[in-house]
């Protein structure tokens, strides 16, 4: 590989690492607005969030079509040992990379979590105004669904 072109790719590594860490900052924020009282936070970290995506993607195309030119082998995961042909720079970025990716996609899973707990939770508190069935508990921890009168007509 050229010494160009290895420079270029260490450069947009060094891009989608700086994203990636961004990235896993808001959804570190996002985490915090989903389980605090602001629905406008969480909408405001969710853009952020798509926005960093788009970014991210953006340089992984660029990213792929310079690997592409460059006659560039396919890069490694991040447990394997160099390839040849790999300069040892762009393998660590790599193996940096996708340690930052993983955390991401962890953190990204929990928020998910997170918001399927609460989606559940406000169902839970419609059905009780409604009067529908609500899940109550009896002594030996058995659940049951009951009905309830309606706190409001709606």
């Amino acid at each position: 590989m050229n010494l160009p072109a290895q420079a270029r790719i260490e450069q947009l590594l060094d891009q989608q690492i700086r994203v990636a860490q961004e990235l896993a900052a808001v959804l570190e924020s996002e985490r915090d607005a989903l389980t605090g009282d602001s629905p406008a936070l969480v909408c405001e970290k969710a853009a952020q969030k798509v926005k960093l995506l788009e970014e991210f993607e953006h340089l992984e195309n660029d990213r792929r079509r310079l690997c592409a030119e460059s006659g560039l082998p396919a890069l490694p995961a991040a447990d394997t040992p160099a390839v040849s042909g790999i300069a040892q720079t762009i393998t660590q970025r790599w193996r940096s990379l996708m340690g930052l990716l993983a955390t991401c996609r962890n953190a990204n899973e929990t928020n998910g979590l997170i918001l399927n707990l609460k989606q559940g939770q406000i169902r839970q508190l419609l059905d009780i105004v409604r009067g529908g069935p609500t899940l109550t508990y009896g002594p030996q921890g058995q659940t049951f669904a009951s009905a309830v009168r309606p706190l409001a007509r709606v």
